[in-house]
């Protein structure tokens, strides 16, 4: 089931979202970048400045039992939708979790009239990108650098950059 998250899962989703992208547990699934950068992917403080957004909106992906499985955040950005964290368990992932989180954050795209959603992709994560792709999202040709020097998202173990991918809703 996908909800819209609150501040309470902010706890929950940091969790989620550092054990699928870093360290040793995110090793189990393929979204892992623990070979690219050290540190955290995210915090507590950072998802509740996300939640406090009027314009940004984190879906949830819940078991039967209620336990957090999957999340996506997506930021109205001038008509369009910036997609990002989209995250799945480790031990869930090629389970179909991922790509009912892209359904909904199409849905939720266009229940706020965007014709595009538009996300940012690390350059070297070619399997991610491929998979992206498969699901309609395009590389636009641009890119933008990786903020090597604000650690919000990690230390980087070496340069790294993002490739712009967007996905037109009409």
């Amino acid at each position: 089931m996908i909800l819209k998250a609150t501040r309470t899962d902010a706890a929950a989703l940091a969790s989620l979202v550092n054990s699928a992208y870093r360290g040793e547990s995110s090793k189990k699934g393929w979204t892992t970048e623990a070979g690219l950068l050290d540190g955290m992917r995210t915090d507590e403080a950072a998802l509740n400045e996300l939640l406090a957004q009027p314009d940004t909106c984190i879906l949830k992906s819940v078991d039967t039992a209620g336990a957090l499985n999957g999340c996506v955040c997506l930021e109205k950005q001038s008509g369009k939708l910036y997609l990002g964290m989209l995250t799945v368990a480790p031990g869930l992932q090629n389970s179909g979790i991922g790509k009912q989180l892209l359904h909904a954050a199409e849905s939720y795209a266009q229940e706020q009239h965007c014709s595009t959603i538009e996300m940012t992709v690390i350059s070297v994560r070619q399997e991610l990108i491929s998979w992206y792709e498969r699901h309609g999202y395009m590389q636009t040709g641009a890119t933008k650098p990786f903020p090597a020097d604000e650690f919000r998202f990690g230390i980087p173990k070496k340069p790294l950059m993002f490739l712009i991918l967007q996905k037109s809703l009409r």
